[in-house]
């Protein structure tokens, strides 16, 4: 049995994290020593490296669950796990896309200053006239 102190050095993941996960039912509840501590075993352990390592990914909590869900009956196909997994990437690539624009428009912004007063600054101005500027809203 490994103690929540234990538990985090080996997933990489904060104490206030594991307790977060275990009271929103990511993980089940620890049981607990004679001195009231969370002691967790193997199997909470390695969900909660799946959960680590999907966060890492930046698959949110709602599908984490939702692939959990999933993982508990072997058995079944697969393709929801496909589609969120799918889904996930697409939103990825969308974040890419938007952040390329981005540096586009920072690179032309800063290719345009030169290094004179900040009365005559391209990157102030710029930021100024919205005009000048990319609109994107998330």
């Amino acid at each position: 049995m490994l103690s929540i102190g234990e538990l985090s050095r080996r997933t990489g993941v904060k104490v206030p994290t594991i307790r977060y996960y275990e009271t929103s039912g990511l993980i089940r509840p620890a049981e607990r020593s004679e001195g009231n501590q969370r002691r967790y075993g193997e199997d909470e352990l390695e969900r909660l490296a799946f959960i680590r390592h999907a966060r890492d990914l930046g698959i949110t909590i709602d599908a984490i669950r939702e692939l959990l869900e999933l993982s508990a009956h072997p058995e079944e196909p697969c393709a929801r796990a496909d589609v969120i997994a799918r889904e996930h990437l697409d939103a990825v690539r969308a974040r890419i896309a938007r952040l390329r624009r981005l540096e586009d428009e920072l690179e032309r912004i800063v290719s345009r200053c030169d290094g004179h007063a900040v009365g005559d600054c391209y990157v102030i101005r710029s930021l100024s006239d919205h005009g000048l500027c990319v609109h994107e809203h998330d």
